[in-house]
């Protein structure tokens, strides 16, 4: 949401109440790249590049990490032995445990610890109260399933130096431990996938007590101390030897200084991708889809990716800078194969990728030199967790994942229609102008939001009462329209007096701690403040109370939140977050857990709206910024500060289409930009954009000009309008997405990789998508003063225009040219697809609830002419879903029987589900009407069709439409008798 920097200028600004700042948001105005480390500037990033730089330029380079032979065992599907760390010429060593285990899924994960740490056998400096192990709580947050061990795993070959394990389904997967040194080989059909250490940098640090080195004595002539200060520091004249350890006990940025009373423990990890040349994910950046190497040369990064969630004013794009949120969970891809890792740590992370050819066996993989990509992971402290998966499919890894971490909640059917918001509206009656005069000008949405403002002096849970004097009021006119509200509530409470929450925060001792083991006190947009410590189940018990109507005054059941700042931002803390030396609940250092800490928030926020009132079970809708694997199942997300830029409109694409294939689909970005004032053209694309979010809101900042979209005038505001109405019409399709999504981690919008993995062409594309199961093929344009886009067709199927059915001349693997005026998105049907809309404009979701359907049919190019789709439908709100309470249909047509039929998706028997009360209404939605797109020219002069439905007979009404200046020919079938939850078909003969 929010500006952040250094105090200096952030307290400033609010003091001032933000009026000095120009409405105006210059393009030189962003972030500050110094106030955000660069690996040289963090002492585990430098020392593991230099680990691996010394491995790579050495020919005789041997990791130091061998497994025990003698501590071997295999069983149930899981190896565990002692991995031997060589630590000095005399050949002393650490004992690190490791355990692989082979899944049922067919997923293998490898952990590796340390002995002495895990007995708890080290000191700490500075009389810490930190704990002595390794983070090892990092699961309990995000796995929640697929981890049952596959017993039927087998030793298929064992030596003195390796060990082969074959697994997965019908054992085609197999995993070669290597025991000196360590390494792992991971196959899939006898050929190689995935190598762990196969290049050596392998890299734990293990735990070492700090030897205070003796002060030199003061020689003849030296300075004292009074006029020390004055003369210029002299290095030592002794070279230290060994390892440098100028960052590994205390290491400073800026004016902050992290203590570390645990010493150094990073963990770092070469996995070679061997034969792929693309790699994908680890979001949340602004780069392209795919990701770019790491070591430099042209068109590369010279930093590695950094994830470690970070309040980040006005993100530079094309960088491989950290943002607000962090998906450890990395895909490579080449044509018919994907594979892919998850690296389970919630520390600071940084990842180098680099790529080069395979000149040790070029004729493994098919007969030429293949592309290996290279990566090197390396995190400040924690286990080494990480899982593998063998794919083969784009689909298969993200169904994988999702049965690891969870996949996207059910949403709210309100929550995917269009959110209305900026900071700030000023008072109730703006709240209500606002919903009058988009109903005026015939813009439907569904969600109002309130930023920080509305709240009294920015203590969350309080209204501002003058400005806000009737939230009750305000809720129940935006309920007659069937509308929501949305208000913010981030971790930082304010510390004050006479402030309940507060009071009870530091008596119930439920805030985040300082190294000292005191109430941590930090600065943010209220001032002094605390933070809720959300890893405590106390804490997060009282933070759920805190939802309830009678303590949140002036909620109501259209009431839902907003949780923003919870990276942490702390507008005074190191690089604007918590120090890393703060303790959370069971003394656990801020360091081992930064990036799961704003999941554990929207976590405790999410089960508080379940709670509010005893027998409301309702699905929440929660919004986050700060994210970590697992938070699908808990919140929608978006990109964070983006600028009102065309460029952050052209970014925002591939940065929402790599949370999709990272089992985060619920996402989107700013329309408009958040920091700014769009021209037009702008604002229009980016509806035009933004109506092809799965999350699509529109926000500004509180000094951008206002920019609802009815004040942009003609003809904006009806180009405006049908782009939210496009949104709204395609509802049905969007909620039958989520529901995919939901069962299996599929995205939502798919990128040309992820639909044709076969098509090498595509796996750069990161600006055009596929919706869904629908078909539909978006390529919104997001550059300035352009009125054609070039869309690349990944296959041999007829493709149609969405609004005029023409025929697309297209060929396979070529770009057809499409004209994009203003007033055009480029949206393509693919033949082969059926897919659901509802017609009848209105003015939110709501009032859409009982409307019939349409149904259209593009029918595809082969022989048959076959096309095939779905339906979801639900109560849109409750949890009845999980109780069968549901519709989903499949629609088959059958060209060559001339056919369309609706049968259940799942082939549930109607009869074995009992209707709720939902369920009996719901079975007077029908078919309003079915519009065939490239229909046979046979059909000309049919005026009737037969329709059977539930053991009856009738006939409907057919329209036919002759193919005429390349617009293939169209049916439309109206007069329907049918249920929408009921088997029927139709017959065109």
């Amino acid at each position: 949401m929010h500006v952040s920097g250094p105090l200096s200028s952030k307290w400033a600004a609010y003091l001032g109440l933000l009026s000095a700042l120009s409405a105006t948001f210059a393009p030189s105005v962003a972030v500050k790249e110094h106030d955000f480390k660069k690996c040289h500037q963090s002492g585990f990033c430098t020392r593991n590049r230099a680990f691996a730089d010394h491995a790579l330029a050495s020919s005789s380079w041997q990791s130091p990490y061998n497994i025990a032979p003698d501590s071997a065992s295999f069983k149930d599907g899981q190896y565990q032995a002692v991995i031997l760390k060589t630590i000095n010429d005399s050949g002393e060593t650490v004992r690190l445990p490791i355990t692989v285990s082979f899944l049922e899924s067919g997923t293998a994960r490898v952990t590796v610890d340390e002995e002495k740490r895990q007995k708890g056998e080290i000191e700490l400096r500075h009389d810490s109260k930190a704990r002595k192990e390794r983070y090892n709580e990092a699961e309990q947050w995000v796995i929640v399933g697929g981890t049952a061990l596959d017993k039927a795993a087998k030793v298929d070959h064992e030596d003195k130096t390796q060990l082969t394990v074959k697994y997965g389904p019908s054992s085609k997967f197999e995993a070669t431990i290597k025991l000196s040194p360590f390494s792992i080989d991971f196959k899939r059909d006898g050929n190689t996938q995935i190598k762990l250490n196969d290049q050596g940098l392998l890299n734990m640090e293990h735990w070492r007590p700090k030897i205070e080195k003796p002060v030199p004595e003061k020689q003849e002539g030296e300075s004292t101390e009074e006029n020390k200060a004055e003369e210029p520091k002299e290095e030592p004249k002794e070279e230290p030897k060994g390892e440098d350890e100028s960052t590994w006990w205390d290491e400073s940025f800026g004016s902050n200084t992290d203590t570390k009373p645990r010493g150094p423990e990073s963990v770092a990890l070469d996995i070679s991708f061997v034969g792929y040349d693309h790699v994908y994910g680890i979001p949340s950046h602004a780069g392209p889809l795919s990701l770019k190497q790491t070591r430099g040369g042209d068109g590369n990064y010279q930093e590695p990716y950094r994830l470690y969630n970070a309040d980040v004013f006005e993100y530079i794009l094309d960088s491989p800078m950290t943002l607000y949120g962090a998906i450890p969970f990395m895909q490579a891809h080449r044509k018919d194969s994907s594979v892919g890792v998850f690296w389970l740590n919630a520390a600071e992370t940084w990842v180098d990728i680099t790529k080069g050819k395979d000149t040790k066996n070029p004729l493994s993989l098919g007969g030429k030199s293949k592309t290996n990509t290279h990566t090197h992971w390396i995190s400040e402290s924690g286990l080494l967790d990480v899982f593998v998966f063998l794919g083969p499919t784009p689909k298969d890894l993200t169904a994988k994942y999702g049965e690891l971490t969870g996949t996207t909640s059910m949403p709210q059917e309100f929550s995917i229609a269009y959110h209305q918001c900026r900071w700030n509206y000023v008072s109730d009656d703006d709240v209500k102008d606002v919903d009058r005069k988009m109903d005026k000008f015939k813009m439907p949405y569904d969600v109002i939001w309130l930023d920080i403002e509305y709240a009294e002096e920015k203590k969350y849970f309080t209204w501002d009462k003058h400005a806000f004097a009737d939230p009750i009021g305000m809720g129940k006119q935006l309920d007659s329209h069937g509308r929501k509200l949305v208000t913010i509530i981030d971790p930082h409470i304010q510390n004050t007096d006479n402030y309940p929450v507060v009071a009870e925060l530091k008596s119930k001792d439920l805030g985040v701690k300082n190294k000292e083991g005191n109430i941590f006190e930090g600065w943010c947009w209220p001032g002094s403040s605390h933070w809720i410590d959300a890893f405590n189940p106390a804490a997060r018990e009282w933070w759920a109370s805190l939802f309830n109507y009678d303590k949140f005054k002036g909620t109501m059941e259209n009431t839902w939140i907003w949780n923003d700042m919870n990276e942490p931002s702390v507008f005074n803390g190191p690089e604007t977050t918590m120090p890393k030396d703060n303790l959370h609940h069971g003394n656990w250092e801020h360091r081992d857990v930064h990036n799961l800490n704003g999941m554990t928030f929207h976590n405790a926020t999410y089960h508080g709206l379940t709670t509010r009132k005893p027998g409301e079970l309702r699905r929440p809708f929660v919004l986050t910024r700060s994210f970590f694997a697992g938070s699908q199942r808990l919140s929608a997300m978006w990109t964070g500060d983006n600028q009102a830029a065309w460029d952050h409109l052209e970014a925002s694409i591939p940065m929402i289409l790599s949370q999709g294939i990272s089992g985060y689909p619920f996402a989107g970005a700013d329309v408009g930009g958040f920091f700014g004032n769009p021209e037009k053209d702008l604002l229009t694309r980016w509806y035009q954009a933004g109506a092809f979010y799965p999350f699509f809101r529109g926000h500004a900042h509180i000094d951008a000009r206002r920019r609802e979209p009815y004040l942009m005038g003609e003809p904006y505001n009806t180009i405006i309008a049908a782009a939210l109405r496009l949104r709204y019409s395609l509802l049905p399709s969007w909620y039958t997405a989520f529901r995919h999504a939901h069962l299996d981690g599929t995205p939502i919008i798919k990128p040309m990789f992820y639909t044709h993995p076969a098509e090498e062409a595509g796996f750069d594309l990161d600006d055009q998508f596929f919706l869904g199961t629908t078909g539909l093929l978006a390529k919104p344009v997001t550059q300035k003063d352009k009125e054609s886009v070039d869309i690349w067709i990944p296959d041999n199927e007829v493709y149609y225009d969405y609004f005029t059915y023409e025929v697309v001349p297209t060929a396979k693997g070529k770009s057809v040219t499409r004209s994009a005026p203003l007033d055009k998105i480029p949206l393509l049907m693919r033949g082969g697809h059926v897919f659901a809309r509802r017609d009848t404009p209105r003015r939110s979701s709501a009032l859409m609830k009982w409307d019939d359907y349409t149904l259209v049919v593009a029918v595809g190019k082969n022989a048959k002419g076959t096309a095939e789709g779905d339906l979801y439908v639900d109560d849109g709100d409750s949890f009845d879903f999980e109780r069968g309470q549901y519709f989903h249909r499949r629609f088959v047509y059958d060209g060559a029987a001339q056919s369309l039929a609706s049968v259940d998706y799942e082939g549930r028997d109607a009869a074995a589900v009992e209707d709720g009360e939902w369920m009996k209404k719901a079975r007077s939605l029908g078919v309003r009407e079915i519009v065939v797109v490239g229909a046979p020219a046979s059909w000309a002069g049919k005026k009737r069709v037969t329709v059977e439905s539930e053991g009856k007979k009738s006939e409907a009404r057919i329209e036919f439409t002759p193919a005429a200046s390349g617009r293939a020919a169209f049916a439309v079938v109206k007069g329907l008798a049918v249920s929408i939850g009921a088997d029927w078909k139709i017959d065109f003969a």
